[in-house]
């Protein structure tokens, strides 16, 4: 039996991972106690005893490079408890550094030596400043990466293959296995070749947690009604009723299109009334329009929010609601004292909706049955978004506006809709 409580599959990818691994697993699985059990196995400690077994002293110095709402929050800090580890050193068991910091502050640490970094909720994608850092640190340092969603493409893995030693470098790479469009003005993939030695490698370095989940989602459309005259004309006039100027651009006409449903009488109704049914639940919305219509409809709950303009803590009180914008809190945080989400708009991309959906499915959350509430209308731009989604992939406006060619067409340099 092993003091420090870990569950099975977790003891398994201890046994599994390795330096320059990616350990897997979904939200709510317990990467952060496995990547410290791993780091307390790597520095002398053992799982297997009955009680604590202490580390080498000191062990190595302990980097944490996660999200700001993690370090904000002191969320690490409490998984560090039941190692004997803290940042504050008259806490901390040992004589080591234990540093817990945000990504962006990563470029900080490039020139520590023959320490240990755990980089939570992966961020080492594209070729800027975190992957400059994290590469000068991956060379000198032992390293892990802890992910949900480790990529969504090859281009994805680029960093972590080259911090790995499988390629020197981004050319290296490129000149291996990415074919370009002729055909586009700029450079855009057109296809992976030699994809047998990329799954190869991926493989080698993934440590995937088989995590069985001790509870059950259930996700329920709530379809409502939209102004179908409203939207019609403002496709049909290229107008926005809100600024009161034309349309420039498909961007525009769907933010229109997306404002004109978000906002409509029926949606706050049905909001209501599952509030009504759950007196204590998250809302996640898009844009600062949604948010100041939730606080005039909600005013009656306790109410915070986590977004651009605010980050207040969780409500604590019978009744309450806690307003998150998408982009701002999708990750880095956890809620065990509601069994409830409601997506009062959609968001384009699929990742994003499956990271806010798991801020309440955590192993230690009370609760067996999770309710997630998807509001929605049967209008163009919604059912369009949904089955994106429906299918894992990320709503793209341009696309969608090409696949509508016999829909929409191009006027002036503008947008035409022919209904």
């Amino acid at each position: 039996m092993c003091a420090l409580e870990l569950r099975e599959y977790q003891l398994k990818a201890v046994e599994q991972m390795k330096n320059g691994c990616i350990l897997c697993g979904g939200v709510g699985s317990g990467k952060s106690r496995t990547s410290l059990a791993y780091y307390y196995v790597r520095n002398g400690g053992d799982l297997e005893m009955d009680e604590y077994m202490p580390m080498d002293d000191p062990p190595k110095d302990l980097y944490i490079i996660t999200t700001a709402r993690k370090r904000d929050t002191l969320e690490w800090e409490g998984e560090l408890a039941p190692f004997l580890l803290s940042t504050h050193e008259d806490v901390n068991l040992y004589c080591n550094k234990v540093i817990i910091d945000s990504w962006n502050n990563i470029k900080k640490y490039a020139d520590v030596r023959n320490a240990f970094f755990i980089f939570d909720e992966q961020r080492v994608i594209g070729s800027g400043t975190w992957v400059k850092a994290f590469l000068k640190i991956a060379k000198s340092n032992e390293w892990i990466l802890l992910s949900a969603t480790p990529g969504d493409t090859w281009q994805d893995y680029i960093p972590v293959f080259i911090a790995n030693g499988f390629y020197k470098n981004r050319s290296e790479f490129i000149r291996e296995h990415i074919i370009y469009s002729r055909f586009s003005k700029f450079p855009k993939i057109d296809r992976y070749i030699n994809t047998g030695r990329l799954i190869r490698l991926r493989n080698s370095i993934l440590v995937n947690m088989d995590f069985k989940r001790q509870t059950i989602s259930h996700h329920e459309d709530i379809y409502v009604k939209y102004d179908v005259s409203e939207y019609k004309m403002a496709g049909k006039n290229r107008w926005n009723p809100y600024k009161q100027e034309p349309i420039i651009n498909a961007a525009e006409l769907c933010y229109v299109w997306r404002k004109i449903v978000n906002t409509d009488t029926s949606r706050q109704i049905a909001l209501l009334e599952i509030i009504e049914k759950h007196p204590k639940a998250i809302i996640f919305y898009n844009f600062d329009y949604e948010l100041e219509l939730l606080k005039q409809i909600l005013s009656g709950y306790e109410i915070a929010e986590w977004n651009g303009h605010k980050h207040q803590p969780i409500p604590t009180s019978s009744a309450w609601v806690y307003l998150v914008q998408y982009n701002a809190g999708a990750e880095g945080w956890n809620c065990i004292t509601t069994d409830t989400i409601i997506f009062f708009s959609q968001n384009y991309s699929y990742k994003i909706m499956s990271q806010s959906a798991g801020r309440i499915d955590r192993m230690n959350t009370p609760f067996t049955d999770l309710y997630y509430y998807h509001l929605k209308s049967r209008s163009g731009i919604d059912l369009a978004i949904s089955k994106a989604l429906k299918e894992k992939k990320t709503f793209n406006e341009t696309r969608w506006f090409n696949k509508k060619s016999g829909a929409f067409g191009v006027k002036d340099g503008g947008l035409t809709c022919k209904y």
